[in-house]
């Protein structure tokens, strides 16, 4: 039966399931002529024997199939699925029953890596035993969860032991009321013990670390999403704007208080008729110098404040206000406003309205608030950025008021990256859940097979979750890096103010869109309640939306772009744009090699410089074309405002690809740091399956700009396939990797 040579022998398992499932096209032909052709182990004669077996014209026999099938099933040789290469190792398997040995042969790997062979394609043509391992230990997620967080180990190994305690065990709350009084207490536990004090400096309870802070908020989201806003509510945002915008008076009062909880505050900024226009908003702070006071009220019906989390509890709020200091509007200020006495009584000229439900995080008490001539201290005025002074005069350093404006909010910055590493905590348990699921959850089979397949072995299947795990992974550093420039820069605030407002909206709707992914994925067990994913998904639903609407943001960041970060970002400034028309985009884009367009080697198209490239064509053609049709509007008398307008839908497009450029960018600076060895080439795997997924997404842009052709397209979808099948194996290990305590994973699939 065995009449072939022993260098050929590896093919037939190959050619068998090539003329078994009709696979050749002219390409795949040319992939493996290649291959035999560089095959330096085989002879003249044996590349002759394989290439004839490649005519289509001339197919092999019927009876040379049986052969080979015949010679396949004889050698008992077992294929193992979760292997990187199955084809190739199972190849070997079978010659090695003929011969002595039989070595790793890297051109049949090239083979099956360049033609997409897997498992699920052609295991049902072998009669023999298919052993199927849920996935590999190759890689420990304890070590992935080190490098991702190294600079925070020691607190989150400590917080992740607090988290075991029976109160932060998750439950179902549909009582609003109940749900509130269980965040409440968990709050106030998380602050006896420090943790809510943890950006504060060490003179008000905490350790001046905002890095942890952050991550212990992310980790927050994996107990319960309600706890996790409110916590940030009242240390980050309340908190926060007292450390942030106030002096150190404001400190000594007040802050220590916070970060205790024994004073409990809100943070009064949005309002319900200007949302997103915080430059907008319609509450006044008037300075009334013979009684050394301000006076906030709310001038008309919707200019009240609204949705004030933590507004039921509280007992002030820092409320943002039109300063009006002798008659003249001094910009938005912050203003800290007591709400109730010692018996939580609502004081006079304060009215407070519930929420009521919401579609998620119902633990947390939202509400309106109203203020009527509510007199307080001037020395409530959070004064750091602009004071009165003695004789009732406003004083700044910061002698423009844009400038000023954004400088202030510019402070606030780091509860933007936390509502994005929140929303992306979100995503790493949905995706933790669905994962594990899917390598327990067995599902179809054919007539041979007595088991039925696990759903992580469809490609469909790696292909709703991998690529989504591996950009998860891309933008938990890109979030790792904003916070420690925010943290780090004591400079102007409105670069990183540029890239957190693109980032924030990129991750908070890519967690949106895995969430539901990971739900759908869980069939009908995703929809239970007690399987997390349907709190999860309502919980972080409005992340897309608070601390800065995305579309919004993506508009900022792309303001941002085009001004060179130089902008003032208001309609006055917008003209400031076109200076960059001679100065960063002068060298223009030359003419695409159409040889580049269609390159598709392996070598070429897993290079993060192609990535980093691609995404960067994108965004430069993007902000060249951009700032010309704003140009041609502007010389048409178009008003600069209008002009930015009739390109909005071009601004939203810009802001998205440079916050993706920025992403993979942090991403592969952050890969380049680490030691050599398996753990750094399976980052570089997650990078490359989310620089071609999102190059893939935009397949339409890139073939329109002859940056791509239809060949290298289809070699882009082909590698996102091919990577998310080599990455199967570790998928396991990559969701351990997220750090998430087993305590916390209480979802019964996924147990």
């Amino acid at each position: 039966m065995n009449t072939y040579s022993n260098t050929i022998l590896p093919y037939i398992p190959f050619f068998y399931v090539i003329w078994s499932d009709d696979l050749l096209s002219t390409s795949e032909i040319e992939v493996i002529k290649t291959a035999v052709q560089e095959d330096v182990s085989l002879t003249d004669a044996d590349k002759q024997k394989l290439k004839s077996w490649l005519d289509r014209t001339k197919p092999p026999t019927n009876g040379e199939i049986k052969n080979w099938q015949k010679l396949i099933s004889k050698s008992k040789a077992t294929l193992i699925e979760s292997e990187v290469y199955p084809l190739e190792a199972f190849s070997r398997k079978v010659a090695s029953y003929y011969c002595e040995s039989c070595s790793v042969n890297r051109n049949l790997r090239e083979i099956e890596l360049n033609l997409g062979i897997q498992p699920n394609h052609y295991n049902h043509l072998f009669h023999i035993e298919v052993v199927q391992q849920d996935y590999s230990n190759h890689y420990d997620g304890t070590e992935i969860d080190i490098l991702l967080n190294k600079e925070h180990v020691t607190e989150l190994r400590e917080f992740r032991n607090f988290l075991k305690k029976p109160i932060f065990k998750w439950n179902v709350y549909r009582d609003k009321e109940e749900a509130r009084k269980l965040v409440l207490k968990q709050v106030q536990l998380l602050a006896s013990e420090g943790w809510g004090a943890l950006a504060y400096p060490a003179a008000y309870g905490g350790k001046d670390n905002i890095e942890s802070y952050a991550s212990i908020f992310e980790h927050l989201v994996f107990v319960d999403g309600s706890l996790a806003v409110k916590f940030g509510v009242q240390f980050g945002l309340f908190g926060g704007s007292i450390q942030n915008l106030g002096s150190e008076r404001h400190h000594q009062k007040y802050l220590k208080e916070a970060g205790t909880t024994e004073l409990l505050g809100c943070f009064a900024m949005t309002e319900t008729g200007h949302g997103s226009n915080v430059r907008g908003i319609k509450t006044t702070a008037t300075y009334v110098h013979k009684t050394q006071s301000l006076v906030v009220h709310t001038p008309g019906k919707n200019d009240n404040k609204e949705y004030i989390g933590n507004a039921l509890h509280s007992t002030m709020a820092s409320v943002f206000a039109q300063l009006i200091v002798g008659g003249k509007n001094k910009g938005v200020h912050a203003i800290l406003v007591p709400l109730r006495n010692e018996k939580h009584e609502v004081l006079p000229g304060i009215t407070i309205e519930d929420n009521g439900y919401k579609l998620g995080l119902n633990g947390v008490d939202n509400g309106k608030i109203w203020f009527n001539q509510v007199k307080v201290p001037v020395a409530n005025l959070l004064d750091k950025y602009g004071q009165i002074d003695e004789n009732g005069d406003y004083q700044s350093k910061i002698k423009n008021p844009n400038k000023r404006f954004f400088t202030m909010l510019g402070t606030l910055v780091g509860g933007r990256i936390c509502v994005a590493k929140g929303a992306l905590a979100g995503a790493k348990m949905a995706l933790t859940i669905s994962v594990k699921h899917a390598l327990k959850r067995r599902q179809f089979n054919d007539s041979i097979k007595v088991q039925e397949d696990l759903l992580m072995d469809y490609p469909s299947h790696q292909l709703r979750l991998i690529p989504k795990v591996a950009s998860t992974y891309v933008y938990h550093t890109a979030l790792q890096k904003a916070m420690n420039v925010y943290a780090s820069s004591s400079e102007d605030k409105r670069k990183i103010e540029t890239q957190v407002a693109g980032l924030k909206a990129i991750i908070t709707w890519f967690a949106t869109e895995t969430i539901q992914e990971c739900r759908e994925a869980c069939g009908g067990k995703g929809y239970l309640l007690e399987n997390r994913i349907a709190d999860l998904k309502n919980d972080t639903d409005i992340f897309t939306t608070f601390e800065g609407d995305n579309t919004v943001l993506l508009q900022l960041a792309a303001k941002g772009v085009l001004s060179d970060f130089k902008s003032e970002l208001n309609a006055g400034g917008f003209l400031s744009v076109l200076k960059l028309l001679g100065g960063r985009f002068s060298d223009k884009l030359t003419t695409i090699n159409p040889a580049y367009s269609n390159k598709v080697d392996k070598s070429h198209l897993y290079n993060p410089k192609f990535h980093l490239h691609a995404l960067d064509f994108r965004l430069r053609r993007l902000t060249d074309s951009a700032a010309m049709r704003i140009r041609d509007y502007i010389k048409k008398g178009v008003p600069s405002y209008q002009a930015f307008l009739k390109v909005q839908t071009h601004l939203l497009a810009l802001g998205k690809a440079y916050s993706e450029v920025l992403a993979l960018k942090w991403y592969y600076e952050f890969v380049a740091t680490q030691k050599e060895g398996d753990y750094k080439k399976l980052l570089y795997q997650l990078g490359a399956l989310h620089g071609l997924k999102i190059i893939r997404q935009d397949a339409t842009w890139y073939l329109e700009q002859g940056y791509i052709g239809s060949t290298k397209s289809k070699a882009i979808r082909q590698r996102v396939e091919r990577l998310s099948t080599e990455l199967r194996p570790h998928v396991n290990s990559l969701v351990d990797g997220f750090g998430i305590p087993d305590n916390l994973v209480t979802a019964p699939i996924a147990n």
